[in-house]
């Protein structure tokens, strides 16, 4: 029996959620924090939720409205010292995965004012932080489960995640119907992003037998849509299934992470604004390929689920992310060295992954 695993945040999902347990957020702070990016928490009606729910628990609140996709840990330490210099003593995240992570490294930067910048990357784990409460938008990263936050270093604009107990969150709301004003490219892309934790945290050799329940079943649910993508599929139900689907793939790499395609795809976003999932979905066919040598009964277990032969579910996958991409040898040799001091998702990946595969990978796109 293999089903270690940890997820601390309580999961409150359905229609009306927020708005049905608001007194859970009375129980976490005073005087709340709310993080957004742009747009998607106004746009979904999120926001306006939140709001009401927090006016019925007597809960004051401030926005910082300013998170944007693959957030700066420059913008969370502002956050951070807004929250403290306005008496926050709750944070809540409303967006897709971009506002989620910031608001972990939010929660952890307030509840420190002596922590410096690079010090999120550094600390002793578990940190101090506030109470954070999490409401996501999209149907993608699964950042309400999982207790990572992935960062972006303003000077560098190099992409590292953060991790470990105080990442998670204490509430996540999960009401699908924020996802309906999603643009249709934009759920391609976090489709494809939840697919790939389902298929990464599976193919892994950390997989244990409650990531094979959780994967496979993201995979069941995703597989027809991220294979042959179509505005016209859009329905509500479909919505709420790719929402369900991108939680069940987030408490899937919660417990074994993400393969190599995750830590590669990092590049074609930070380099060439490729939208994170489908930066992922361009490295499937990779990952398929060494699947199908080091580990077949996986793979057959995809194969059944979707209906194809693996190899064209990849393929399909990555023609859904249609990347117009080109690295050459040479670009991709220099690039991968960044790896060669060892990466965690590169040894759990299948056979393992040396900074000699990463290379390929990139010139293959």
């Amino acid at each position: 029996m293999k089903i270690n695993a940890y997820m601390p945040a309580r999961i409150v999902s359905g229609k009306n959620c927020v708005a049905d347990n608001a007194a859970l957020l009375s129980r976490l702070g005073k005087k709340c924090l709310i993080v957004t990016g742009g747009g998607s928490a106004d746009k979904s009606g999120a926001l306006a939720d939140c709001v009401s729910a927090l006016e019925s628990a007597g809960i004051a609140y401030e926005r910082y409205g300013k998170i944007a996709p693959n957030p700066t840990v420059e913008s969370c330490f502002e956050a951070g010292t807004m929250a403290r210099e306005c008496g926050a003593d709750l944070i809540v995240g409303i967006g897709g995965g971009s506002a989620q992570d910031a608001a972990k490294a939010v929660a952890i930067f307030a509840a420190n004012p002596d922590m410096r910048l690079m010090d999120i990357y550094t600390r002793t784990i578990p940190a101090k932080r506030l109470p954070l409460a999490l409401i996501g938008t999209t149907a993608g990263t699964g950042s309400e489960v999982t207790g990572v936050s992935v960062l972006t270093n303003g000077a560098t604009g190099r992409k590292k995640s953060i991790s470990g107990a105080d990442c998670y969150a204490d509430v996540s709301f999960c009401d699908y119907r924020y996802t309906l004003s999603v643009p249709f490219d934009t759920t391609v892309s976090t489709a494809l992003d939840a697919y790939c934790h389902a298929a990464e945290a599976y193919l892994a050799t950390s997989c244990n037998d409650l990531t094979a329940l959780y994967g496979l079943k993201a995979i069941e649910m995703l597989h027809g849509f991220v294979g042959a993508p179509s505005p016209d599929a859009l329905t509500e139900g479909l919505r709420e299934k790719l929402y369900i689907a991108s939680i069940y793939a987030g408490l899937a790499i919660n417990i074994s992470g993400t393969d190599f395609p995750h830590t590669v795809g990092y590049y074609l976003t930070e380099n060439y604004g490729v939208p994170h999932g489908k930066a992922c979905a361009v490295f499937m066919p990779v990952l398929i390929g060494r699947a199908k040598k080091y580990c077949p009964e996986k793979l057959g277990a995809i194969e059944a689920i979707t209906g194809y032969e693996a190899s064209e579910m990849a393929a399909r996958i990555k023609a859904a992310a249609a990347v117009d991409v080109t690295i050459s040898r040479e670009e991709a040799e220099t690039v991968a060295q960044r790896w060669s001091a060892g990466v965690k998702n590169f040894d759990r990946s299948p056979g393992g992954f040396t900074v000699a595969d990463a290379a390929d990978a990139l010139a293959g796109v």
